[in-house]
Parts: C-alpha cells; structure tokens; sequence
C-alpha cells in the first residue's frame, strides 16, 4: 500500500489487529528484511512496516536528508493513518530514526531497538586520511587543465574509500548517508522515558554492543540483551531466541486471543 506525504511516497505493509507497531528497517533494505518480525507481531498486534524514504518501493527524497527529516515523514505517517501511542522498533538506521521520534514527540507506547545505529562511530586515523585527501583532491582538481578530468578522478576516489552501503546508493542516497551516519543522538536518549528494549548482536561489527551498553547507560528505562553468535542481523541470525525475547517484552501489550 502507498500513502502520499509532503516530500515522499511511502510504501508500506499492514496486518494484524490490536496495539499498534511501527517496524523500521535498516539502511539499504525494505519491508522484505523485516518480514520474519512481522509474521511474528501480526498474531497479537497491528503491525505496519514501511519501506523508508529511498528504499524499496518508496520514493527517495527530493533532496539529502538528515535524520530529523526521516522523523518528520514518520511523523507525518503516524498522523495521517491516525496511529495513537504506537510501539517502534527499529534496526540499525531504523533506530536512529525511532530514537529521535521518541525523545521529540513522546507519545510512544515502547521502543525497541535492534543493532541500533545513533551513536557517532570513532574513526581511525586512516577514515580521516581518506576523507581529507579526497576533500583536497576536490579542491585541487577545480585547477585550470585538470578540472576536465575531476569528476573521472573523484569517482574513482569514491569506489576506492566508500562503504558498500555508500556505493550502491545513487546521489541523494550517498550524501543522505553521509549526514545521517555523522550524527549522534547521544544528547536525545536521556528524554526516551517509556521503556526499551535494545538487542544487540554480541558479533555486529557495524554497530557494536558497546554502543548497546552506552544507550543503556543513557535511555532511563533500558534493558539490554545480548544474543550470542549473532551479528549486525541479530534478529535474522537468532530469530527463534529474538522473538521469544520481544514476545516477552511485549506481554502485556497483546491482543487477547
């Protein structure tokens, strides 16, 4: 099903009935990712999974966006199908933009939060390197003889220092990621006060179970679960023990049979 928004066409998938839940997937995936929690939730609640602005069969955004304009299109979403109190949970990117929704509007029955991106990863001397011999190469190839070749040049610049999210997204999608992945929303969680749930995968590599513990830290009602042999898809990896956890959290919020 498609739902028109101010800048965006959204895709997105319901079934079920009862308490309402969001489901956002991570970057470069769509509703198919998710669809094991799905089939999973829909027993017992109302569950809706959006393709996010620039994935699947939604439309990518006029312009680079950051991570409070995913929010805002959530926002808008909630709104317009008039969604009261919904559960969000979220994975990786999905997270970020679960994180921001709660800490700005409030009205957020649960949060959970899967390989959650939103903590500003540290970079090694050689991400740096790379960013700013491009950032000069940028600069010196606007020279009189050479700016003929730039775009060729910086190109190849790309394919050598991007990530593969970076390289398979077109332009809009590259600069989006960009902005997103530099932000922290550390400063946000301390104002998530309805309970959480974050899982993390005790192999992500993406984003670290480290990261885990600082939003346990920082969130005031957070509990956090770490799934053994499980990586960045901890929930495809462990899906038996991750929906018998979520299931759990989300006991007293079931439609009665």
């Amino acid at each position: 099903m498609k739902i028109e928004l101010t800048d965006v066409t959204l895709n997105y998938h319901v079934s079920g009935e009862g308490q309402e839940i969001i489901l956002l997937h991570g970057w470069g995936a769509n509703i198919a990712a998710v669809a094991p929690i799905h089939k999973n939730l829909e027993q017992h609640f109302k569950v809706y999974s959006l393709d996010l602005p620039g994935f699947g069969e939604s439309t990518e955004p006029p312009s680079p966006w950051r991570v409070k304009d995913f929010t805002n299109a959530l926002r808008e979403f909630v709104e317009k199908m008039g969604i009261e109190h919904p559960i969000l949970m979220g994975h990786s990117h999905g997270g970020r933009i679960a994180i921001m929704y709660t800490a700005t509007y409030g009205d957020v029955n649960k949060v959970i939060l899967v390989d959650s991106a939103g903590i500003k990863p540290k970079r090694k001397a050689s991400y740096y390197v790379k960013v700013y011999t491009y950032k000069a190469a940028k600069n010196i190839l606007k020279l009189p003889g050479l700016n003929k070749y730039r775009e060729k040049i910086l190109s190849n610049m790309k394919a050598k220092v991007g990530s593969t999210d970076y390289k398979n997204a077109s332009g809009v999608m590259q600069q989006t990621l960009v902005q997103v992945v530099n932000e922290d929303l550390q400063h946000l969680m301390p104002k998530i006060t309805v309970p959480t749930l974050l899982i993390f995968g005790e192999n992500d590599t993406a984003t670290p179970v480290s990261h885990g513990k600082r939003m346990e830290e920082l969130i005031p009602d957070a509990g956090l679960v770490v799934l053994k042999n499980a990586g960045h898809f901890a929930y495809l990896d462990q899906l038996h023990q991750f929906n018998v956890i979520v299931n759990t959290f989300l006991e007293k919020d079931r439609r009665s049979s």
